[in-house]
């Protein structure tokens, strides 16, 4: 069988290492696959859209943000777990907003990456949770981290949401600060994959899926790693080691049912979907 090229997505942060490792290592050539990666500055909302768009066979995006966009009509199935981990969601405003407290934010003025993005559902989540409403004109499209910045600094808008770990050297420089965090209530990160490579190559997919979840489980293991980490993504050291042991990564493809429940739930909660929405298939059965 010839070689057969797989296209990733993921965003570019620490999450991913385990498989950049995995590929810089041969694993995946070893076994007859080429690994095409892309990173996605914009996130979760970029991913779904590239996945739509037949740019990408496969991604590694947030739980709630692509399963949100399978029920709204992506081609594509869940096929593993990936981080099972709940993700902290750093919640940051600008330098010089009066903002002091999180729990003053859900009138304010939101900065997301794009509208299905995890930096939307989660400001619509969390608003939700604790009895608050966000209206659609509260949201402000920034792409990416670099557009927050822009729109924090220039009081265009008041909050962002953004994984804690990897604001954090914006925290630490003082270009915006943090005033509380939020964690999703389910694990954070899974893998997805267009139905079109799932038909074409399954057989593939599958054992692409075992050379991730091997390179993942060495990579709990070893902790010389966490330098690697911090080196590469420009973290310092104490915080990648803070979040490396705080972090747990999928060693097998079981997706729970319980979970996919949870998130349609919350979904359908914050007007994310209707609750009339019919749900489809959303895990790969092999």
């Amino acid at each position: 069988m010839s070689d057969i090229t797989i296209r990733i997505g993921g965003v570019p942060e620490h999450f991913n290492l385990p498989i950049h490792l995995a590929n810089e290592k041969g694993f995946f050539n070893k076994n007859g696959i080429t690994i095409n990666w892309t990173d996605f500055y914009g996130g979760t909302g970029q991913m779904t859209k590239a996945l739509r768009e037949d740019e990408v066979d496969l991604c590694l995006l947030l739980t709630e943000g692509i399963i949100a966009d399978i029920i709204k009509g992506n081609p594509s199935k869940i096929i593993s777990d990936y981080v099972i981990t709940p993700l902290t969601w750093g919640i940051h405003t600008g330098l010089n907003n009066s903002l002091q407290h999180d729990d003053v934010i859900f009138n304010k003025k939101h900065a997301i990456s794009r509208f299905g993005s995890g930096s939307h559902l989660m400001s619509i989540v969390n608003a939700n949770s604790k009895g608050q409403t966000m209206n659609p004109d509260q949201f402000t499209v920034v792409n990416n981290i670099d557009g927050a910045l822009a729109s924090l600094t220039n009081l265009e808008t008041d909050v962002f949401y953004w994984e804690k770990y990897t604001t954090k050297p914006y925290v630490d420089a003082g270009q915006i600060r943090r005033i509380g965090e939020y964690l999703t209530p389910w694990p954070c990160f899974v893998i997805a994959a267009s139905n079109k490579i799932l038909n074409k190559f399954p057989e593939a997919v599958d054992k692409m899926l075992d050379i991730i979840q091997e390179s993942c489980q060495q990579f709990m293991q070893d902790n010389s790693v966490i330098s690697i980490a911090s080196e590469r993504y420009n973290q310092k050291l104490q915080d990648i080691e803070r979040w490396f042991h705080s972090t747990e990564w999928a060693a097998d493809s079981w997706v729970s049912d319980k979970m996919m429940k949870s998130v349609i739930f919350h979904l359908k909660s914050a007007d994310i979907i209707s609750e009339d929405q019919p749900i489809p298939e959303l895990v790969w059965r092999r």
